[in-house]
């Protein structure tokens, strides 16, 4: 008779065991701030009429007068660019078109010199002061 108590006892144990164990979800740590993935957000769309159709022409473009050279060069913008010169040479430079539409005055250290293209082309310029100082800027419409 203790052998089917025991039994028994034994039996009753098992099924609440089985069954806190059926019932129970396993367990797992919830993810952290820093181990979960990012969340993306789609883009989205901008009507055709808020997309600008050319660059401001205060965005611009700059030229470096370095080393007795105009950098870069050749520089391409589009028309209503403004570009501006710096002077970063211990030396004083000019900014001299060859066709004579722009001309700064005497650029010293740290000074600089901006002019606005207003027509499509290729124009040549030079250092009024050096004359092996040449460089270009091509206007594209």
């Amino acid at each position: 008779m203790k052998l089917n108590g025991l039994f028994v006892v034994l039996t009753i144990v098992s099924l609440a065991l089985s069954a806190c164990g059926a019932t129970a979800a396993p367990a797992t740590a919830a993810p952290s701030a820093a181990t979960s993935a990012p969340v993306v957000v789609p883009p989205t769309s901008v009507p055709a009429t808020d997309i600008p159709t050319s660059a401001p022409a205060a965005a611009g473009a700059k030229v470096t007068i370095a080393g007795f050279a105009f950098s870069p060069s050749p520089l391409e913008v589009k028309v209503g660019a403004t570009v501006t010169w710096t002077n970063n040479d211990n030396m004083t430079h000019t900014v001299v078109a060859d066709d004579g539409s722009f001309k700064s005055d005497a650029l010293d250290q740290g000074a600089s010199f901006s002019f606005t293209f207003d027509k499509a082309g290729s124009y040549a310029y030079h250092c009024g002061i050096h004359s092996s100082m040449k460089a270009t800027i091509i206007v594209a419409p």
